[in-house]
């Protein structure tokens, strides 16, 4: 057996008999993966206060992990979410980008400001929403329960866990719909387009 299938065999076993999954069990999956760390590296390097890889990076990591994959499955961007209300332009966020992909231009990264995004929610997505408070209160509001976990990387090299709803459904591999700010419809689009059963069988949704 895999060092990785083990991990995830035993992660899998906490998860559906045992208590809740703690930050330690996501950190022990993000330490094994050279890929992942490797990223966090790079965005730390541009000096952010306040900041962290979240949402599919870290569902893809986790779940592929869940079901003994050695390395995270196809992403379509690396989200990297920080929080700066100093700087609000869309060129400062694609200036960090330029400087990521200096960096990895192999990744396909996407950087937001949340500071920001209450400035262009309603052009994209069609109702206005309220500022938002801090990358915390940024994360919380992510598509679904799952995704609504960022990782960041300190000066220590300590890793740093994000999950203002806890990581239950991150690792029980649930898609439920966070109501905060996504639609049923977006919802239900989400589902329809991202073949989460394809990708990984023991995945559950839950239908609005």
């Amino acid at each position: 057996m895999t060092p990785h299938r083990f991990v995830g065999d035993v992660l899998a076993s906490l998860c559906a008999v045992g208590p809740a999954p703690t930050n330690a069990s996501l950190v022990e999956i993000v330490e094994r993966s050279a890929e992942f760390m490797s990223w966090l590296h790079v965005v730390r390097d541009l000096r952010l206060e306040s900041w962290c890889i979240g949402a599919g990076a870290v569902r893809n990591l986790v779940w592929d992990s869940l079901q003994g994959s050695p390395s995270v499955s196809a992403l379509s961007d690396v989200d990297v979410a920080y929080f700066d209300s100093n700087h609000l332009s869309v060129e400062h966020d694609e200036r960090l980008l330029d400087q990521l992909r200096a960096k990895r231009a192999d990744v396909p990264w996407e950087v937001t400001n949340q500071a920001g995004v209450h400035l262009w929610f309603e052009q994209y997505f069609g109702h206005a929403v309220e500022p938002l408070h801090s990358l915390e209160d940024a994360v919380s509001t992510w598509p679904e329960y799952a995704t609504c976990v960022g990782v960041t990387l300190r000066e220590d090299d300590t890793i740093g866990v994000i999950a203002p709803h806890g990581l239950d459904d991150l690792f029980s591999m649930t898609v439920r719909r966070n109501p905060v700010r996504v639609s049923v419809e977006t919802y239900r689009a989400r589902c329809d387009t991202k073949n989460y059963a394809v990708r990984w069988p023991r995945v559950k949704i839950v239908p609005v």
